[in-house]
């Protein structure tokens, strides 16, 4: 519904229907809410088709038949074969491979190939190296020397920890005060500290993400949205926002003893949103193009009453949604999901809390009390985050995020062009599922038939009163005089390999539909190209290319947005000083920056050899090439790798050690103590010693040359026998 129409609706007389005046505060505020309103049962109402979808692909994963699910009376299998949940559980696993292969989430952060505002290289000055400490007031009375002063004795500037230094009163990190120190431009000289400035910028706000990804558990959110992507087609991801994180800490009062003294600190936060939670604009097909999103919480008493400590949320609004009582409703589809009897009281005693996201017309958000940016026009838009409940509004702020965005990442599993949300596993083989099932029903209620044996009975020809019960060794009577057999069996033929055989071919099908091959995942027995290692290799890498695509989606959808959201929430709440210098840029390369991170590091490895010679080995900067492969294989430089300086004299302690190990050389010792020949004491032998025409000395190592006719060693020539 758009702004048009809404004021259309909501604009309307303020006068009641029994002929009182409304007060202008409650017509504004049902305005407000009113609007929102519109949107969520417009968003929940576009929605209807694809949870149609979703039910049938979690029946198809649960293995359970609709609840609609009617049978014949001659079918008497209720057989579900789960091939779905083999296929879903397939898929989640390699994402999971993809995504958690590694030790950190694929989000990388580089600068561009020609930074902004920064120099390309910066050095050491060697003039000036530290930064000098200025003061205009003298020099107190010299007091006792105390090695952690800085400056001169008595300045009280006392280092507390190591790598700290004080300028001007204040603790600060020893890269800041080394940064102080670098000039722009390379340096010829190797010894000198020379970096790249928004490649160190680059990497130290990566490696906050990853640390900051990891201390918020968002791995195992991320986990759970990767499961629902496979099975439904869509995962959502909301964040990252505000999260006050309460740190457990301990320390010694003045009497000695341990105190709990916790610390409460602001970091980011994901968090996994269901996407039957989730209701996005219905006019676009994906977040970048939504003017509003949806989140839709169920909540008990506690949880809303909590709402009350949570920053900007209208306590007295909240006390009224609280005795007006719960107004949850479960929708069509959640008594699908339940799978026991008291799906009915289903949401009883919950609220239903409504969190927007989304674009709200300045003049409304005035009215409703929302603090604007000066100059904003009453035409302009607003980017609001609101909260409602019973029609209340708990909390209506301005978006706080810079730049402003829609805090949620959908990402599709194959994406559907022409609609949000996308195409899961389940969804992909759900013919094949249901073919599978009938067939395999067939076959059973078949092998019942055919595997016992039904018999025909001519009364008429027995004696009446008989038991018709069938055990070994059992009598019939007949009557005299009638022929022919009163007893017969009859066998119905066995129809079951046929029906396995139209099992099989679907469950074929169900492998190209969904693009992973059983071999995959465990079928067991020997099949043509799997008998060999060089096959199975082939297979494998083919395969690998369906869940190349999702990744490409998940680098799209997923990992680059969120890479982005957090460097924005870095750059504008991290209260950590961050020395970001340089444009930089989120790159999400998904299993492709495996695949390059081993190529660059054998490639890195091949240089390093080369670099080697000795003639080339002036030309490599060393430090730098040791620097990139210890970052290609995932390890942290800066841990491992000394600096020049500590580089200098390490190489100082292994000369002292290895000169200490050869002892004296040759060089130094008198003539006379030189060794003899290694023949021993006789020294050099006064003739030189006969070779042969091979050059080997009469032995038979080496090839020397070959003899020719008329010489001694060849094989042609007589030689006289002894004796």
């Amino acid at each position: 519904m758009n702004n048009d129409s809404a004021n259309s609706v909501y604009f309307q007389d303020v006068e009641g229907e029994q002929g009182k005046n409304i007060d202008l505060e409650n017509v504004v505020h049902n305005q407000f809410v009113g609007i929102i309103t519109d949107r969520y049962t417009s968003a929940k109402m576009a929605r209807d088709h694809d949870e149609k979808r979703w039910i049938t692909a979690y029946h198809n994963y649960r293995g359970l038949y609709p609840k609609h699910y009617r049978f014949r009376e001659s079918e008497k299998s209720r057989v579900f074969v789960k091939v779905t949940k083999t296929k879903v559980l397939a898929a989640f696993g390699q994402l999971v491979d993809v995504v958690f292969g590694s030790n950190k989430l694929p989000i990388g952060i580089s600068e561009t190939k020609m930074p902004e505002g920064v120099a390309e290289y910066a050095h050491l000055d060697t003039q000036n190296p530290v930064p000098s400490i200025e003061t205009s007031a003298p020099a107190p009375e010299p007091v006792e020397a105390n090695p952690y002063d800085v400056g001169y004795a008595g300045d009280d500037r006392e280092v507390l920890n190591a790598g700290e230094t004080y300028n001007k009163g204040e603790t600060e990190d020893i890269d800041a005060v080394i940064k102080d120190s670098l000039i722009d431009g390379g340096t010829a000289m190797p010894q000198f500290y020379e970096t790249k400035p928004a490649t160190e910028s680059a990497r130290r706000m990566e490696k906050i993400i990853h640390d900051q990804i990891e201390e918020s558990k968002g791995s195992s959110e991320i986990r759970n949205a990767l499961f629902e992507c496979s099975m439904f087609g869509t995962g959502i991801i909301k964040g990252p926002f505000n999260f006050n994180k309460t740190l457990n800490r301990w320390k010694e009062n003045e009497g000695g003893e341990r105190e709990y003294d916790p610390v409460d600190v602001r970091v980011p936060r994901i968090e996994f949103v269901s996407i039957w939670d989730f209701f996005p604009d219905p006019n676009a097909t994906n977040m970048d193009e939504c003017e509003y999103a949806f989140h839709r919480h169920k909540m008990n008493r506690s949880q809303v009453r909590a709402l009350a400590r949570m920053p900007y949320f209208d306590k007295e609004a909240i006390r009224t949604t609280l005795r007006m009582g719960p107004n949850y409703e479960p929708d069509h589809y959640e008594h699908e999901l339940k799978d026991d009897a008291r799906s009915e009281d289903y949401g009883a005693g919950q609220y239903e809390v409504i969190e927007y996201w989304g674009i709200m017309d300045a003049e409304y958000a005035k009215e409703a009390g929302l603090e604007l940016p000066e100059g904003t026009d009453e035409l302009d838009e607003m980017q609001i985050n609101a909260w409602l409940c019973n029609g209340n509004i708990l909390r209506a702020v301005v978006n706080p995020f810079t730049p402003h965005r829609i805090p949620y990442n959908a990402f599709p599993y194959e994406r559907n062009p022409y609609s949000f949300f996308g195409i899961g596993v389940a969804e992909n083989m759900d013919d094949s599922q249901k073919i599978m099932n009938g067939h395999a029903r067939m076959a059973i209620d078949n092998l019942a038939l055919s595997g016992s044996l039904v018999f025909d009975v001519d009364e008429s020809s027995l004696v009446g009163g008989q038991s018709m019960e069938i055990f070994p060794g059992k009598i019939f009577k007949r009557q005299a005089g009638v022929p022919g057999q009163a007893i017969n069996g009859v066998k119905f033929p066995n129809t079951s390999n046929e029906n396995m055989m139209m099992f099989d071919r679907f469950r074929q099908l169900a492998d190209e539909q969904t693009g992973i091959p059983s071999y995959s995942h465990g079928q067991t027995g020997v099949q043509s190209m799997t008998r060999t290692a060089s096959g199975m290799s082939m297979l494998l890498g083919a395969a690998s290319l369906n869940i190349k695509t999702v990744i490409k989606n998940l680098d799209d959808f997923l990992l680059r947005p969120l890479g982005e959201a957090y460097y924005q929430w870095n750059m504008q709440f991290l209260e950590k000083k961050l020395n970001i210098e340089g444009d930089l840029e989120v790159k999400a390369t998904g299993t492709n920056s495996l695949m390059q991170k081993e190529v660059r590091s054998q490639r890195l490895t091949m240089f390093l050899q080369t670099a080697q010679n000795p003639s080339i080995a002036p030309f490599i900067k060393i430090n730098k090439l040791i620097s990139e492969l210890a970052y290609s294989l995932e390890l942290d430089p800066e841990e491992l790798l000394n600096d020049p300086e500590e580089a200098a004299v390490m190489a100082q302690i292994i000369g002292l050690q290895n000169n200490v190990g050869q002892g004296p050389s040759q060089e130094a010792q008198a003539a006379s103590e030189q060794p003899g020949n290694m023949g021993g004491p006789e020294g050099v032998p006064p003739e030189g010693q006969d070779v042969g025409a091979t050059g080997t000395g009469g032995g038979n190592i080496g090839t020397g040359n070959v003899p020719q006719s008329g010489e001694g060693e060849f094989s042609g020539t007589l030689r006289e026998v002894a004796g």
